[in-house]
């Protein structure tokens, strides 16, 4: 089947400029050092928050945080964990998410530059969001925030860091976000679905994803990941916050996207699945003009607002 024929038409321009079909261990500083030069030529969007930067240390370990702080705060003291996307195995925490969000929704964001791999992989960049969240929540009064009123949040593999830090915080007794914003989650190692055994979805491929989780996992565990790595392996999704989750139609992870969603109503978590027809991978992102793209942020934006007015309408602590 070719994902492409379903595309939004709107969307379909810009596949065909989307360098490198599959991304390897051989090719990845190549790729790394061309989207670092893409980066390089594009003026960054205007956003109306202040953004600082903070290196924590935990376990001897530095962690860096890009913390964009609204300047026109919601009355929710409320705060977000970012997690960056980027297959684990690229990406920074300096990205156009973090605040755009807290702009649009009056939080401060917190993103973290996790470790990715092959050079660092599973637990290294878990345990630095798991780290992150639990140094936020403990250190929230400096920055105004309410512990109680914390989310955590990312985009792809961020997405999926995010998942795992929730399942380690629960059976850790360690911190737990009152939300978690799922954007197109990378959540399954073995890709065993439908949508997962396309092979040419655009931006990010059945064989660049395998390849990743083979980095990420350091090596190919299959149905033994830990679910802290790979979320769809977690046998227990109760006790989980909130969620929001969305992806595609013509997103490699929408099926397991779906299928989880699924499993946490399952479980008695409350949450809410939307899927956009004809989105590939991170379609928003590359054409944020379209109009399917901005009924697509419109609805996260939209979902991570409510709940965090939600939080401060109920009196959380």
């Amino acid at each position: 089947m070719d994902a492409r024929k379903l595309i939004d038409p709107e969307l379909l321009g810009v596949v065909d400029l989307i360098p490198y079909d599959v991304i390897t261990r051989d090719n990845l500083a190549e790729v790394r050092a061309s989207i670092a030069a893409m980066g390089a030529g594009v003026e960054a969007p205007k956003f109306n928050v202040s953004r600082h930067h903070r290196v924590i240390t935990i376990d001897g370990n530095d962690i860096a945080l890009q913390i964009s702080v609204p300047d026109s705060p919601g009355d929710h003291q409320a705060g977000l964990i970012w997690l960056h996307g980027g297959g684990y195995i690229m990406g920074d925490a300096d990205d156009d998410f973090a605040p755009a969000i807290a702009e649009a929704c009056g939080c401060t964001v917190f993103s973290v530059d996790y470790r990715v791999a092959p050079e660092h992989p599973f637990p290294a960049g878990c345990d630095d969001g798991y780290n992150a969240l639990n140094w936020v929540s403990a250190n929230a009064s400096e920055f105004g925030l309410n512990p109680g009123r914390l989310a955590i949040g990312g985009v792809s593999a961020g997405a999926g860091l995010a998942a795992g830090v929730c399942l380690m915080s629960r059976d850790r007794g360690g911190v737990q976000p009152a939300f978690q914003l799922l954007l197109y989650p990378m959540l399954d190692n073995l890709h065993a679905t439908a949508s997962g055994q396309i092979e040419n979805h655009p931006v990010w491929n059945r064989q660049t994803s395998f390849n990743a989780w083979e980095m990420y996992l350091d090596g190919n565990p299959g149905s033994e990941a830990s679910p802290y790595a790979a979320p769809s392996r977690a046998k227990d999704l109760s006790g989980l916050p909130t969620t929001y989750i969305t992806v595609g139609t013509q997103d490699l992870f929408r099926d397991e996207n779906i299928e989880y969603a699924q499993r946490l109503m399952v479980a008695d978590v409350a949450t809410q699945l939307e899927v956009f027809p004809g989105v590939f991978h991170a379609a928003e992102n590359f054409v944020p003009q379209a109009k399917i793209s901005q009924r697509m942020r419109r609805s996260y934006l939209d979902a991570l607002s409510a709940a965090l007015l939600a939080l401060n309408s109920q009196g959380v602590k």
